[in-house]
């Protein structure tokens, strides 16, 4: 995907993080603007269309996770969180008020590329064709099919029902309770253990080397991700 051009949005209160970003991400080709507050971010999603958004969770108006309970009530584009805070239950209320991924301050900028280059991949999965492929992998929606490397793998209804929300959702961080609540229901949101039983056989079915997984990706204390 060409990202020449590609406008990103970045909320964030700090004015040398944003100068830092704006000169990093424009170097890298990216159409960039920056705004210092929460409500300012709102009208520059209305007004700039951004294809991305990184947005920090310590604004001095309003808190990051209403900005971006905000944007998510009409608008799908892409938002990395940016912040200091580090405990597990920022990064899932983020995840699960719709954040697409999380990076924590201090970041370095090869980091910040890869998540919003997958990020942006997301949404690109998102209109393409329902046969989705990821190297090796590629999962074929209409009829129910996973191959790795051309051979045709079997998984059970649940394994396929994970796989498939995660490549409907690639690149992005799915917590343990969205994809608990997804596959079996509400009743089942902290059966943690169990969701970890099932990813370990799927990887054992798509993995090379499920130690080592390629596609499949765990977030320690949050979820997974598929590339």
């Amino acid at each position: 995907m060409d990202k020449k051009g590609q406008r990103i949005l970045i909320i964030d209160d700090e004015t040398q993080i944003r100068r830092f970003l704006r000169v990093s991400l424009t170097s890298h080709g990216y159409d960039v603007r920056d705004v210092g507050t929460g409500q300012a971010g709102l009208d520059e999603v209305v007004s700039f269309g951004p294809e991305l958004v990184i947005l920090d969770l310590g604004l001095p108006d309003m808190s990051g996770i209403e900005v971006l309970t905000q944007i998510r009530a009409w608008s799908k584009v892409p938002i990395i969180i940016l912040s200091v805070k580090e405990q597990e239950t920022d990064k899932i209320m983020a995840l699960d008020n719709g954040a697409d991924d999380y990076v924590t301050k201090p970041f370095g900028m090869g980091e910040l590329l890869a998540r919003m280059r997958a990020a942006l991949r997301h949404t690109a999965v998102a209109g393409e064709e329902p046969v989705l492929r990821f190297d090796n992998l590629v999962i074929d929606l209409p009829h129910r099919q996973i191959k790795v490397a051309g051979e045709e793998i079997k998984l059970t209804p649940i394994e396929y029902e994970l796989v498939k929300n995660l490549a409907l959702h690639a690149g992005k961080v799915l917590t343990h309770k969205f994809l608990l609540r997804t596959v079996w229901g509400p009743a089942y949101e902290n059966d943690i253990q169990y969701l970890r039983v099932f990813m370990g056989q799927i990887r054992r079915k798509i993995e090379t080397d499920p130690s080592r997984p390629r596609h499949i990706i765990t977030e320690p204390g949050v979820g997974y991700r598929l590339l």
